[in-house]
């Protein structure tokens, strides 16, 4: 190539301090140096200069090309190169500055460090190489003594070993951060712990041959499980879900239970055992069938793997602790609400849901022994219907518990027939060495009945299990669409009834009250109308049942109470100052705290006569409420308001309460004023309801009355006085004051 032997030959001259070769281990590995040079005598001088030389504890291989083209081909297969001697001019008097741009840009070959080495400078200035190549070093070959050379070469050793201690470092930490990622997006811990082998496989470079054990502390599931294998790969496989002491192979227990022991990573020459910890004393140990060299370097990556590992294992722990909070009752153990729900959208969407019922058990008089017994008496009994249903149904059928004694059994109709159901709770329960004897009401619903998703057919359940309740005890109701209908519209009508009060729809009629000795007007009754805005009427019966259940009828019953005594002081001042108003007050605005406040505010604020003021409670109410009731009545008898019991002879409680009550009149329902006249027999109750009241000191008013017959027979039963259309309808306030006008005074 026209180079001058003088420049072309490496010079070694007498230095102190030779170099002493050194044999190296076979275990340590080389550092590989490629000589690119034309000439032969470099590639034997710089080989036989460094002979047996050690770099950094670790000995020197040599690979030759004699071209650029020639170490193209070789870096074309084989790029572990830790340094290339390169000459710059061979078969073109830029071939090495080519074959640099060549090694950099195509082979990406960037941790490699290139030492250029010339002896004809001029053809690559030294200032013009290092600016406009990606080179390390710049030797003229006259400049390379051996000394230097080593020197030189030991430089650029220690580059190549840092540049490439912080890639690996960082391909390490990328591989962690993947790694991360991927088993973060793994749900359930034993997804999580294959994801494990599978990531620590692929950080090592090995198959993934291995398993994971994980230790379970005896609080969980209230027994102890010991160390389970929760994952496996490869031919560890067949062990999952096996105690670690039934593991066959001792070597691979011994590294398993040591490295839980000790809580420490166990590294051999056959096979890498990490620790990850775990607050919650799950703490597992992951196994692997290769071995792992540790070093300062990837000891370091290795923290940081297990501590990522061990993050990820806490939040699955969380996350599945928190997948149980949210789909199983802590209680019972069994499934909750949102899971039936769950397998009810699934049993939904299939093809054979006219196959499939849910039942609804309800359990009766829990309430009772819960508040009488204490909570932790009530828990161990739900515990135990948990496990008969568990034990009676449980292969068969899908359970779950909704709320406090409300449980739920999904299966095919004939699994849940209510005979089967019954026989449930035939045999006692044993709860703190006492025999406890249940039944339970059952509401049950048909899938096939079902338009909607898992939520409907559970309203539908409820449904049913409401109708049931509402005949007795320990009764089965199946769910018809008519209760769903029904239910729509009480819905509707509750919205309705929301608007309508908005915009003042609802007002007052007022119906007499005559005396029946005289045929004078004793008094009114208030009575609540709505009309809708086309016109129609609103029956009372239809939409104050439904007041009553949503609460409104605490606001609807002050409004009432307010009016009704405006009116009275409006029927005073038009002379009728005589005249009672009856005013029906509900047991929701009774037990609210500020009914005597608001009772007190509507009498000042509209003048009312406090005496011809008459409040009205219901018979069921004076025997339900009468404990919680007599303070609150003994108050307002204070005020000078008068108190009638409506309804009455309906209930079916004993009469006691009306000594304890300050009541002022007993008012005859309607059902026993209809039929009066059709023999003796009928006209019983009404003569001894009469009777009582006299007897009590108690006037007595006939609701209903519509013919002269049934008028004249109260007359001679004594009755007091009588209210219904055979005197007159009820009327608006306008109409009510014109006709008091014309009625005998």
């Amino acid at each position: 190539m026209g180079k001058e032997a003088s420049q072309d030959e490496l010079i070694f001259s007498d230095e102190t301090g030779e170099l002493s070769p050194v044999a190296p281990p076979a275990s340590r590995t080389p550092w590989r140096i490629l000589i690119v040079d034309d000439d032969p005598d470099v590639h034997t001088t710089t080989t036989f200069a460094l002979r047996g030389t050690e770099i950094l504890g670790c000995p020197l291989t040599f690979l030759h090309a004699d071209s650029a083209t020639q170490a193209r081909e070789l870096l074309a297969r084989d790029r572990d190169i830790a340094v290339i001697l390169l000459d710059v001019v061979m078969e073109e008097e830029d071939s090495g500055l080519k074959l640099v741009r060549h090694i950099r840009e195509e082979f990406c070959m960037d941790e490699t460090r290139i030492i250029l080495r010339t002896g004809q400078p001029g053809y690559a200035p030294e200032l013009d190489a290092i600016r406009d190549y990606d080179i390390n070093d710049y030797k003229t070959k006259s400049e390379l003594t051996r000394n230097k050379l080593f020197t030189t070469l030991t430089s650029a050793v220690r580059s190549y070993r840092q540049i490439r201690t912080i890639n690996e470092n960082r391909r390490g930490l990328d591989l962690i951060v993947h790694a991360s990622g991927e088993l973060l997006a793994l749900s359930g811990i034993r997804n999580f712990a294959a994801g494990v082998i599978t990531q620590m496989s692929a950080l090592l470079g090995v198959r993934p041959e291995g398993l994971i054990c994980a230790q379970r502390p005896p609080e969980i599931n209230g027994h102890d499980e010991g160390t389970v294998v929760i994952a496996a790969a490869g031919k560890y496989a067949p062990l999952i879900n096996m105690p670690v002491g039934d593991i066959g192979d001792p070597a691979v227990f011994g590294a398993i239970s040591s490295c839980l022991d000790a809580g420490q990573h166990i590294f051999s020459h056959h096979s890498t055992t990490l620790f990850f910890g775990s607050r919650t004393r799950r703490n597992m140990a992951a196994y692997l069938d290769a071995p792992m060299a540790v070093d300062d370097s990837n000891r370091k990556l290795l923290e940081v793997f297990c501590a990522n590992i061990s993050v990820g294992l806490e939040n699955t722990l969380l996350f599945a602790q928190l997948h149980d909070f949210a789909y199983f009752d802590s209680l019972t153990g069994l499934p909750n609400r949102r899971s039936l729900i769950k397998k009810l959208d699934e049993r939904l969407l299939g093809g054979e849901r006219g196959r499939y019922a849910l039942a609804l058990l309800d359990l009766d008089g829990f309430a009772e022994s819960n508040a009488t017994l204490g909570n932790h008496y009530g828990d161990e009994l739900l515990k135990a219907v948990a496990q008969r249903l568990q034990s009676m149904l449980g292969s068969q059928c899908m359970l779950a518990r909704l709320s406090g004694d409300t449980f739920a059994a999904l299966g095919q109709i004939e699994q849940l027939l209510p005979t089967k159901l019954q026989t449930i709770f035939r045999e006692a329960f044993i709860v703190q060495e006492q025999e406890i004897v249940l039944s339970a009401t059952v509401g049950i619903a048909h899938l096939v009945d079902v338009d909607g998703n898992g939520s409907e057919a559970v309203k539908n359940g409820y449904l049913a299990l409401r109708r049931a309740k509402s005949s007795s005890r320990g009764e089965f109701v199946y769910f018809t669409r008519d209760m769903a209908l029904e239910i729509r519209e009480r819905s509707r009508l509750l919205q309705a009834l929301r608007v309508a009060i908005e915009r003042h729809r609802l007002f007052l009629c007022f119906q007499p009250q005559i005396a029946l000795a005289d045929g004078k007007v004793r008094g009114v009754e208030a009575l609540l109308r709505w009309r809708t805005e086309d016109g129609r009427l609103i029956e009372p019966a239809r939409f104050i049942p439904i007041a009553e259940h949503s609460g409104m009828i605490v606001g609807i019953g002050e409004w009432v109470l307010r009016m009704a005594c405006f009116q009275q002081a409006a029927l005073s001042r038009a002379g009728h100052n005589t005249v009672t108003m009856g005013i029906n007050v509900s047991v929701g605005q009774l037990r609210h705290p500020r009914f005597l406040a608001t009772l007190n505010r509507a009498l000042e604020d509209s003048g009312a006569t406090t005496q011809l003021i008459e409040l009205e409670i219901t018979e069921s109410m004076a025997m339900e409420e009468a404990d919680s009731l007599t303070r609150t009545l003994e108050a307002i008898k204070k005020l000078g308001v008068r108190i009638a019991v409506d309804d009455f002879g309906t209930g079916f409680s004993s009469l006691a309460y009306l000594q304890r009550l300050s009541v002022d009149r007993l008012k005859i329902d309607r059902s026993f004023i209809a039929g009066m006249c059709k023999g003796e027999r009928d006209q019983g109750i009404p003569e001894v309801v009469i009777q009582l009241g006299h007897r009590l000191g108690l006037s007595v008013l006939a609701e209903g009355v519509e013919t002269a017959e049934q008028a004249a027979l109260l007359s001679r039963l004594g009755c007091d006085d009588a209210q219904g259309f055979f005197y007159a309808h009820p009327m608006e306030a306008a109409e009510l004051l014109r006709w008091l006008e014309s009625a005998p005074s």
